[in-house]
Formats: structure tokens, C-alpha cells, sequence
């Protein structure tokens, strides 16, 4: 069913909810929940948009349609809760193999929602969200790579809160590509042999600027990472939870949450071990070799700014 850009709006939320705050019975369970440990990062596989059109008879494009409102609801559940960073797995490069017809209703429903975005810049400034793509944009369509850009642009600024919106991604791309960043700099004379560890790797990732990922959830029931974040969930919980995502409810949020805090414990301790490792080997690090890296990562990012300046000049 092919729908225009004006019924894509019409039935599909906003990307900010008008008086959206939890009534009072959540505020409580809430408030339980504060006693404890709260993930400041947790990354979530969106999974069972098109079961779930197919259970109530509709079309895929509205199980899309339907998904896209649950991830509206719950980035406003996680900042609630004190979330500060949520990063979904949006569309995978796996993603193109689907039939033409899906994956440019996709397309469609990202386009009218990166646009809505950045009309409601009033509202991006309010809530002090800063919005990053992660993945290789430049398999997405031209104007979309553009629009990518201008909402990384728009929110680069703010820092309160964080969604990362992966788009044309899987994990082995992610660590192809920063093996290759690593390898020009190596052959351009940036970088020696011996500046190369799992460091510097982590550095040249999409995500490098993400905080650690403390809880990964995936729905649907399907127990499996689907090539999602590999590098970054070495040291994180992880939940699969048994609900199609469009119908995931702040129950299953909270009993998510719940199930960080009874493990946190133990995932810090084994965090802890990790990182007494990699200080005694930075440690070792001369001021040249980290000087060498210095330089090189920001160079890396110079150019990645370069990218979103010349995508946002394209007519």
C-alpha cells in the first residue's frame, strides 16, 4: 500500500509528546527504580514490525508506521526513567535484500521523519537532544544522506540527551570501516604499527562518541544480535524480551531496568577487571604514540564534519 507524505504524518506521532509526563502510579514505580542503578545507555533491537502487521492485517508499511510511534513513546519513557542515551537498530544493511516495495516505504517514512524533525527545531532545542547516524550513510539514497546530515548538524549541539540512530549498519561493516580508517593512516605515514590496539579500533567506530552500552534489549522473542553493536555489548546485559516491539509497554522498560539492577553487580565487577588492563597498558603508551593518535582521531573527525558540510550543500 503506497501512502503519501501527508497520510504518513496523519497517522504517526510526533517526535515529542505534548503533556506526556507519567501519571501518578508510574511516578512511584519510577521513583523505586531511582533507588537503584539506572542504565545511562541502552541500544534496543526493534524487532517484529512486520509480525505484528500481519497479525492485525495490515499493511508492512503501517507495521513500520506503528513501530516508528512505540520508539516516540519509549524515548520519552527512558528520559522519565533518567535513560539518557538510547541507540535502535533503524535499518540494517541487511535491510536492502527486502522487497523494493518495503524498503522504499522505509525510506519514505525515515524521509518524513527526519523532515518533521528538523521543522520542530524549537522543540529539539527545548529538549536538548542531539541526534547522530551510525552506520555507512552513504548507501542510503542521496536526499536522505542529506537530510542524515542536516539533523546531525541541527543537533550536534546539545548534550542532554542522545539517540543514535543506526541506518545502513551492521556491527562487521562498523569494524571494517575503522580497520580501513586505521590502514590509510598507516599507509598516509599518520600512524606506526605499534599505535594500533583495541583502543584506537574502538575510537574510529561509528560509535565513538556513545557512552558505554550498559543494557542492549531486543523484542520479538528472538534471542540473537543480528551483527547489532558486537564491539560495544562485550561488557553489556543483555534482554530479550518476548513482545512484537510495537507492543512494547513501559512495564516491559521497567522490568528491563530491573533486570540491570540485579545484575549491575556483577557487570561492574568484570568491568573493572577489563579496565585495570587497559590502564596498565596505556600506561606503557609514549607521549609520541599517543600524540600520533591524537592527531589522527582528529583528523578522522575533521573529515567526518567535512562529510555532513557537503551533504548539507547539496541542492
Amino acid at each position: 500500500m503506497d501512502l503519501t507524505e501527508t497520510q504518513i504524518r496523519q497517522e504517526t506521532s510526533e517526535w515529542f509528546h505534548e503533556n506526556s509526563r507519567p501519571n501518578w502510579f508510574h511516578r512511584q514505580i519510577i521513583s523505586v527504580l531511582k533507588c537503584g542503578m539506572i542504565p545511562k545507555h541502552i541500544a534496543i533491537i526493534m524487532d517484529g514490525n512486520r509480525r505484528f502487521a500481519k497479525q492485525k492485517y495490515i499493511a508492512r508499511q503501517q507495521g513500520h508506521m506503528k513501530g516508528f510511534d512505540k520508539l516516540t513513546e519509549t524515548l520519552e519513557w527512558c528520559l522519565d526513567i533518567g535513560i539518557n542515551e538510547v541507540t535502535v537498530y533503524a535499518f540494517s544493511i541487511e535491510n536492502f535484500k527486502r522487497s523494493k516495495e518495503e524498503v522504499d516505504g522505509l525510506m519514505q517514512l525515515l524521509k518524513v521523519k527526519l523532515e518533521d524533525l528538523i521543522a520542530d527545531r524549537k522543540k529539539i532545542e527545548e529538549n536538548g537532544v542531539c541526534v547522530r547516524a551510525l552506520g555507512n550513510i552513504s548507501l542510503l539514497p542521496p536526499h536522505i544522506q542529506k537530510l542524515v546530515a542536516e539533523v546531525e548538524n541541527l543537533t550536534s549541539g546539545f548534550n542532554r540527551s542522545f539517540l543514535n540512530i543506526c541506518l545502513a549498519y551492521t556491527s562487521r561493516e562498523e569494524m571494517t570501516s575503522s580497520i580501513k580508517l586505521i590502514a590509510e593512516g598507516l599507509a598516509e605515514g599518520k600512524l606506526e604499527d605499534s599505535d594500533v590496539d583495541s583502543k584506537l579500533i574502538e575510537s574510529c567506530l561509528y560509535s565513538n562518541s556513545c557512552q558505554p552500552l550498559d543494557l542492549l534489549l531486543r523484542t520479538s522473542g528472538e534471542v540473537r544480535l543480528s551483527d547489532f553493536l558486537l564491539w560495544q555489548s562485550s561488557y553489556t546485559l543483555l534482554s530479550f524480551v518476548n513482545v512484537l516491539w510495537p507492543e512494547f509497554s513501559r512495564w516491559d522498560l521497567y522490568a528491563a531496568v530491573l533486570f540491570y539492577q540485579r545484575h549491575q553487580g556483577q557487570l561492574e565487577d568484570i568491568k573493572r577487571a577489563h579496565d585495570s588492563k587497559d590502564t596498565s597498558i596505556e600506561s606503557e603508551l609514549t607521549d609520541d604514540t599517543a600524540l600520533r593518535k591524537e592527531i589522527f582521531l582528529e583528523d578522522v573527525n575533521n573529515k567526518k564534519r567535512q562529510q555532513i558540510e557537503n551533504l548539507i550543500s547539496i541542492k
